[in-house]
């Protein structure tokens, strides 16, 4: 549990280094089961999450260890050594349980052992995420697939197929992309999900001597190998830290530069901020952040390079801030509003009806204590407690906060903000 104590804030100066992302390296992570040789992941984000994969892979024979980060010091996080050399069937499916991204260890453990078996996984509770898309694309890889006491059981040798998603889910796309490195012959992924990460993960692989092309666009290619070997990794920036961060600046103004943000990768949002009289800078060194939000929103969540629907929780708190009605349209998942319940206890004027949002913004916003319903949920209040007047604590019984952003407190207390961890 964590409880965050936030006062009025100033405007934000000076800069802050982006994190690596997190829907990076927990797929990277799961991929380092694909070789019994030594891999090396850099900069890896101290996260909750990365704790509860790193126990899930342990419990697959797969021995993990931090070295120092005075190993890449201008870098946040510490180098993550990985050798699953004694690889096996898990031994406790608790982490499973725990949270959503374990079922990404299916497709490695599936290429290298002929079997996997998995537990329907938790996570936030932001809606219906079933894992058929996971299932359908073993199957197209030739893998049989049985149900046994609550548990999911794969087995069969892969083969090279071709599987079309009916979503382009970005955790589908990830599973069968990894057992398809090492399926004999070519496998292709239509309808593929296109975010950063699912690239991120694909230059990975490659590598570690897999042959994957296509990834970023809707058709994956994977030719089969017959093994892969260790590799030394640093993945990508974390552009959902980055758009939040972002966020925080619109509400509370100021002059603050993203170091090592990739605006790239975060298009959809810089586009809305800066409709909504933000300026934003590209530099050398990451994204510079300038000035209010004062024009109101209409963001509509998409598939990447839509609106991500992760920063849609923290650009309605600064939709709360901006005169005029915001519009929000949720399209990726049905109960991913959870947020505005509690931005209404602060003083917001949010009006939901299905997958609609209708924001009144101007408003004042006065602090009180909140509740942190999942991950962005608890973002967004952070966001909004920085322009509500007097003492916002929010509250995260579950620790959903620390599964994402790591020590969101420090990084925000050096841009000027009055915020403590309690």
């Amino acid at each position: 549990m964590a409880t965050y104590s936030i006062r009025t804030s100033p405007p934000l100066r000076g800069e802050a280094t982006i994190h690596t992302a997190k829907n990076s390296v927990l797929p990277i992570l799961a991929a380092a089961l694909l070789t019994g040789d030594p891999v090396a992941i850099l900069a890896t984000p101290q996260l909750t999450d990365v704790d509860t994969l790193c126990d899930l892979m342990r419990s697959c024979g797969c021995q993990i260890a931090w070295d120092d980060p005075a190993e890449t010091p201008n870098v946040p996080g510490a180098t993550l050594n990985l050798c699953a050399r004694e690889l096996c069937l898990p031994m406790n499916d608790d982490p499973m349980r725990r949270m959503r991204a374990s079922i990404l260890i299916m497709g490695p453990l599936l290429a290298r052992l002929g079997m996997a078996r998995v537990t329907l996984p938790g996570g936030c509770a932001i809606g219906q995420r079933p894992i058929d898309q996971h299932i359908k694309g073993m199957q197209a890889l030739g893998a049989e697939v049985a149900l046994h006491q609550g548990h999911i059981e794969l087995s069969g040798r892969l083969r090279g197929g071709s599987v079309y998603l009916d979503m382009p889910s970005v955790g589908a796309t990830e599973n069968i992309m990894m057992a398809a490195t090492l399926a004999q012959g070519t496998s292709r992924i239509e309808n593929a999900a296109k975010e950063p990460e699912i690239t991120d993960l694909a230059m990975f692989l490659n590598q570690m001597g897999a042959r994957v092309s296509g990834a970023g666009s809707g058709t994956i290619f994977v030719q089969g190998v017959a093994r892969l070997h260790g590799a030394r990794y640093q993945p990508i920036p974390d552009r959902i830290e980055a758009g939040t961060l972002a966020c925080a600046t619109a509400i509370a103004g100021g002059n603050v530069l993203l170091r090592g943000a990739r605006s790239e990768h975060m298009r959809a949002l810089l586009f809305k901020l800066q409709e909504s009289g933000v300026i934003i800078i590209e530099q050398r060194e990451g994204l510079r952040i300038r000035g209010k939000a004062l024009q109101p929103l209409e963001v509509r969540t998409m598939s990447y390079p839509g609106f991500p629907t992760d920063l849609q929780a923290p650009i309605m708190a600064v939709a709360c801030f901006t005169p005029g009605t915001s519009v929000f349209l949720e399209t990726v998942f049905e109960n991913r509003y959870m947020h505005a319940t509690e931005l209404r206890r602060m003083g917001a004027r949010i009006r939901v009806e299905d997958r609609v949002a209708l924001i009144d913004g101007g408003s004042e916003i006065q602090g009180t204590r909140v509740i942190s319903s999942d991950l962005r949920a608890g973002a967004s209040l952070i966001c909004a407690a920085l322009g509500a007047k007097g003492e916002t604590v929010v509250e995260d019984p579950q620790g959903h906060i620390d599964r994402g952003y790591e020590r969101i407190e420090q990084t925000l207390s050096e841009l000027g903000v009055p915020i403590q961890r309690l």
